[in-house]
C-alpha cells in the first residue's frame, strides 16, 4: 500500500509540473496586452469563477490585493443574482472557466458585455464560449488532469493559479512595488515582523549592558550577568572598542588562574559586529547567521545604543 501511495503521490506532482512548464508557451503578446490594460485602468479587477475556479479566484484575488492591485472576488452563480453590482464602470473582470461552457458562465458573461468592461478569460479552451466573448485570453490549456479519471480539477486549477500569479507578479513589476509596500499590506504575523520589525524594536526591549575599559572583570562579569544578554559593550570616549562575551569570560577562566588585576581591555574583543538601529530585523538575523554569533551591538549615529540577541528574533518569529 504504502508504495502504492508513493507512486500515485509522484505521479500527480509529475503531470502538474508538466503542465505547469508548458504554460510558458501560451505567455505571448496577447498576455501582455491584457496585463497592460489592467495596469492602466483606473478601476479594480473583478475575478470570477464557478465551482473550483471560484476558489481559485479568491486566491488571486488575495495575491493581488496583496500585491498592490486592488481586486474583488464575485461568485458567478452569485453575480447573475444581485450581485453584480459588484462591477463597477472602470473595473476589469477576470472570467475563469477551464471549459469556458460552464451554464453560470454563458449567462454572466453577456451581462458584462453589456457593461462594456474589459473581460480577461483564463480557460483552456480558446474556442469555447469564453473564449470567443473575451477581450483576451490567458491559455491555461492541459492535456490531462492529474486525477486518474481524468475528472477531478486538479491540473487545470493548478495551472488556473499559476497565470493568475503570472499575471500579478507583472503588475507588481510594473507598479514598482517595494519591501516597504508589501509590508503596509503585511502587518500581521511573522512575514509582517519580516517586512517592518526593525533593530530599534528589539533595543528598545533590552537593557544596555556596557563597561569601561579600565573595568575589572569581576566587574564586567556582573554587568553581564544583570544585564541578562550574554555580552558587554566596551565603551571609551562614547565610542564602541570592543566586546565582552560569555565566551569571552569562558576562555579568560581557561587560561588565568588569577583575574583580579585583569580589566575589560585584557579580555573584549575588538572590531564587534554592529548594525545600525534602523535596519531590519531580518537584517540582523541574516548577519547573526553568517557571522555565527548570538549578539549585534547597535547602532545611532555611530554611538552604542543597545543589543540585538538571537534569542529576541526567536521570540518574535523571525527566525
Amino acid at each position: 500500500m504504502k508504495e502504492k501511495i508513493l507512486t500515485a503521490a509522484k505521479e500527480t506532482i509529475s503531470i502538474e509540473a508538466k503542465a505547469i512548464a508548458n504554460l510558458e508557451n501560451f505567455i505571448d503578446s496577447e498576455f501582455a496586452e491584457a496585463v497592460e490594460h489592467i495596469y492602466k485602468a483606473k478601476g479594480r479587477v473583478i475575478v470570477t469563477g464557478i465551482g473550483k475556479s471560484a476558489v481559485i479566484a479568491t486566491k488571486i484575488v488575495a495575491t493581488l490585493n496583496s500585491t498592490g492591485t486592488p481586486a474583488i472576488f464575485m461568485h458567478a452563480a452569485d453575480a447573475i443574482h444581485g450581485d453584480l453590482g459588484t462591477i463597477q464602470k472602470d473595473d476589469v473582470v477576470i472570467c475563469i472557466s477551464k471549459s469556458g461552457n460552464s451554464p453560470e458562465i454563458k449567462v454572466l458573461v453577456p451581462y458584462i458585455k453589456d457593461f462594456k468592461n474589459l473581460l480577461v478569460g483564463i480557460t483552456a479552451d480558446r474556442d469555447s464560449f469564453l473564449g470567443k466573448e473575451s477581450d483576451y485570453v490567458l491559455n491555461s490549456f492541459v492535456e490531462k488532469e492529474a486525477c486518474p479519471n481524468n475528472l477531478a480539477p486538479t491540473t487545470s486549477t493548478t495551472a488556473q493559479m499559476v497565470m493568475g500569479d503570472a499575471l500579478a507578479i507583472c503588475l507588481l513589476k510594473l507598479k514598482g512595488f517595494s519591501r516597504k509596500d508589501f509590508a503596509k499590506y503585511h502587518p500581521g504575523g511573522s512575514l509582517g515582523k519580516k517586512l517592518y520589525l526593525r533593530v530599534s524594536d528589539i533595543t528598545a526591549q533590552n537593557m544596555k549592558p556596557q563597561v569601561a575599559p579600565e573595568t575589572s572583570v569581576t566587574d564586567a562579569i556582573i554587568e553581564i550577568s544583570e544585564k541578562m544578554l550574554g555580552v558587554a559593550a566596551v565603551i571609551e570616549n562614547n565610542k564602541i572598542i570592543g566586546i565582552i562575551t560569555d565566551g569571552d569570560i569562558r576562555r579568560m577562566l581557561k587560561n588565568n588562574t588569577e583575574f583580579k588585576d585583569l580589566t575589560a581591555r585584557d579580555i573584549m574583543s575588538p572590531a564587534p559586529k554592529t548594525i545600525d538601529q534602523d535596519a531590519l530585523a531580518v537584517d540582523a538575523l541574516e548577519m547573526l547567521e553568517e557571522n555565527k554569533i548570538s549578539q549585534l551591538l547597535a547602532l545611532e549615529n555611530q554611538t552604542y545604543a543597545g543589543v540585538v540577541h538571537i534569542h529576541n528574533l526567536i521570540r518574535e518569529g523571525i527566525l
